[in-house]
This record gives C-alpha cells, structure tokens and sequence, in this order.
C-alpha cells in the first residue's frame, strides 16, 4: 500500500496530465488520448473506463462503496477529471480571446491549419492496403470523405444561437471523432460552425452573463457526448476491426476537405458586428508577402511538424510496451 505522501504526489501527477488532455481536447487537430499516450497513463485510463461494468452496477447496489471505488479506480478517475475540467475551461476561455482579436485570429488559424493538416497526414500515414481493390476502396472512400467536408464547411454560418437539438447533435458527433485515432472533437466543433459559440460560454459564465442559457447547453451538450459514446463507440470499434484501412481514408478525406475553413487569412464580410459567433469571414488569398504572413505560415509548418512528432513519440512508446516477437 502507497504512503499517503507518494499517493497525494501521484493524484497530483495524474491532475496534471489531465489538465494537458483537456487543454489538448479545445484545440482542433490535437488529441487528448494521444497526449494520455505520451504521458504514460493511456492504458491506465482505458482500463479504468472499461471497469464501468455490470459488476460495478452489482457492487453499488449491494452498497460496497469501497470496492467499487477500487472496482472503477475511481481515486484516478477523479484526479483526471479535476484536471481535465480545469485545463479545458481554461484553454476554451484563451482560444476564445485569440479568436476575437484580427491579428491573433490569424495566427491561431494557422496553428490549426498545420495541426489538422499535420493529423491528415499522420493518419493517412497509418492506413495499411493489401490489395488493388482495397486501395480503390480507400481512395473513393478519401474523396467522398473530403467532398462531403468541403460542402458541409462551405454551407454558410450556423446561426449566431444555434438550436440544442443541433448542439445535442454536434457533441454526438464530436464525441465519436474523440475516441478515433489521430481525429480531434474539436476539429469536429469548428467545421459544424459551433466551436466559437461553445468557447465562449466558460467567460459568460466566469462573468455572470447568459448563466441559465450557458447552464442548459451545458447539460445538452453532456448529455448528447455521454449517449453518443455509450451507443456509437462499439460501432466505430466494429468498423475499425472490420475496415480499418477504409474507415480511416473517410476520415482522413474529412481532414482534408475541412482545411478550407481553417485558411488563416480571411476577410471580415461583417465589419460592423463585433460579436465573434456571428460574424462572417471569406477565406482569401494575401496580397502580399508581409511579415504577418511569414509568421502564419511559419506557424503552420511547425504546427505539422509538431503533430508529427508527437505521433512518432507515440508510436515510440506503443513499441517499447508491446511484446516482443518470439523468434
């Protein structure tokens, strides 16, 4: 049994791995399981998750509370979580400063730029074809995929207030693209038109404004990730175990076709509007190579690069803790 000091150090441990797992989940293009991966505590996570079981249910119904505590590990659970809520909050209060002002727009869309197309080209890295037709299928399957992303981000702004029956449906969606490799849930907020109106609601709320319309999409938006994960995470592991290779072209197309929306450089079509959420930009062209464009497309560049890597850490470290082949 651990001292209560080394217990206390590792809640404090796993509070901070949460806080970077969910400041990673607000950021389009990065996962907070691949950051769970590189610190170390994936497997741990994974499992935990899998013990909310029909034991569990047993045990709290016969009222043995510290066995399913134990059960559930529900001491790193709480931790993670802590950690995660905290980080979260705080990364959607600064990515939703970022995104108001015009200069850091820019460079914070081109850091979202690189991180997606830095996770498109990861995944499409990681698809394995063994035939001609699979590699067919993969690739009707890549273009669908980002004709399908390109229409939906080039449908129009959603409005300024979208409807819960819409957000019920975008943190559904948002929620599946979390448990995929190499696919971000917030990605998914950005091109479903909701992620600026999401980001904004932990300020509201810090603020006292729009607290009981903050509140209730909170709760939509919960319920809506917690019944999409019980109901669709088993189908998109059958689809995975089943079609891998195809599965991860259609995503890996979905990437692709979303890029369009995250292009830095933008034209405001509503100047006279101050509010973020409801004002409309036109991706455009720059018309000179000036010192904001070299840094956005710096930034961009090392946004891939950073993705990258830190697929190569990960793959490093599925290695180093997956068996060795017996000669």
């Amino acid at each position: 049994m651990k001292s209560p000091e080394k217990q206390s150090g590792q809640d404090l441990w796993t509070a901070f791995c949460g806080f970077f797992m969910g400041a990673a989940d607000v950021v389009p293009g990065v996962s907070g399981g691949t950051v769970a991966l590189i610190l170390g505590i994936y497997e741990r996570l994974v499992t935990a998750i899998s013990q909310i079981d029909v034991r569990l249910f047993r045990l709290l119904r016969e009222g043995q509370w510290r066995q399913s505590a134990e059960h559930v590990d529900l001491r790193f659970l709480i931790a993670l979580l802590a950690g995660i809520a905290t980080g979260f909050l705080a990364m959607t209060m600064l990515m939703h400063r970022l995104l108001t002002d015009p200069v850091s727009r820019c460079l914070t869309l081109a850091a979202f730029f690189g991180l997606i197309l830095g996770s498109a080209l990861m995944v499409s890295g990681s698809i394995r074809v063994v035939s001609k037709g699979q590699l067919l299928r993969c690739l009707a399957a890549g273009v669908a995929g980002a004709a399908f992303a390109f229409w939906l981000v080039t449908l129009g702004s959603v409005p300024q207030q979208p409807g819960y029956l819409y957000l019920f449906f975008c943190a559904s969606v948002a929620i599946c693209a979390m448990i995929l490799p190499g696919i971000s849930g917030a990605m998914i907020l950005v091109i479903l038109g909701v992620y600026e109106h999401l980001t904004e609601i932990p300020g509201n709320l810090l603020h006292g404004r729009h607290v009981a319309e903050g509140l209730i999409t909170i709760v939509v938006f919960v319920t809506g990730a917690g019944i999409s994960l019980v109901l669709f995470s088993r189908v998109l592991r059958w689809l995975l175990r089943h079609y891998h290779a195809v599965t991860m072209a259609l995503l890996c197309g979905f990437m692709f076709g979303a890029l369009p929306k995250l292009w830095p450089f933008q034209r405001d079509l509503t100047p006279e509007i101050s509010e973020i959420k409801s004002k409309r930009f036109q991706p455009v062209w720059p018309e000179a190579f000036d010192g904001r464009v070299a840094a956005a497309l710096a930034i961009a560049i090392a946004m891939v690069v950073l993705v990258l890597l830190i697929d190569r850490i990960g793959h490093a470290k599925r290695q180093s803790k997956s068996p060795p082949d017996r000669p």
